[in-house]
């Protein structure tokens, strides 16, 4: 007999969210995407810093996406797409057409591969997903809030939750012993996005 079909929350809209989503229908489940971005895309998803950084240059708060603007794959495309679904240059409209592409070339595969296989009805944009708790009866309380909107926060009932929002959004600042007297520029490389603002930057301030 065939499996019953679940309700599923997935955490996330980027390259495993969207995989993810896409077997969990194929089985005949109902997956619910929560994205907070505005599109999909995850980590592929490039902004500019917002002007928190500036305050706040070694901080987690200000970006997302670790992307800078000249950043290409370490990975050619051909290991990179999916089984079904492969990464070619070939395909539609080409930004980058080189086997290691820029970030570009990667964001516009995501989004052809969600358009492909109708995965856009199923993400819930501009949504955080605030808390997931188990509840009694082994479900899951996923509590969540629209991005932008004031009011209480939702929480619905799923019967499992799969957490796909990566690990590149909070970086890992390390502890230098005297690095507060340093009287130099700091900067978190995930905040790094263009090279003008360190021109004519030669050497230590002193």
């Amino acid at each position: 007999m065939p499996s019953p079909s679940l309700r599923l929350a997935v955490v996330g809209a980027g390259a495993a969210g969207l995989a993810a989503a896409r077997e969990l229908r194929r089985e005949g489940h109902a997956p619910v995407v929560f994205e907070r971005a505005a599109a999909v895309g995850g980590t592929w998803l490039y902004a500019s810093p917002a002007p928190a950084a500036a305050a706040d240059p070694l901080g987690a708060a200000a970006t997302h996406s670790s992307l800078y603007a000249s950043l290409r794959t370490n990975l050619p495309r051909e290991v990179m797409g999916f089984l079904d679904f492969p990464f070619t240059a070939a395909r539609g409209s080409v930004v980058d057409a080189r086997r290691f592409p820029g970030h570009e070339e990667v964001l516009r595969y995501l989004e052809d591969f969600a358009q492909r296989f109708d995965l856009y009805g199923l993400v819930r944009f501009q949504t955080e997903v605030v808390g997931v708790r188990r509840e009694s009866g082994g479900r899951w309380a996923v509590t969540s809030r629209k991005l932008g909107e004031k009011g209480e926060h939702d929480e619905e009932l799923y019967d499992a939750v799969v957490v796909c929002n990566g690990h590149y959004s909070e970086p890992r600042v390390a502890s230098i012993p005297g690095a507060d007297a340093w009287p130099g520029k700091q900067m978190h490389s995930h905040n790094y996005r263009v090279p003008e603002p360190f021109l004519d930057q030669y050497g230590l301030p002193w």
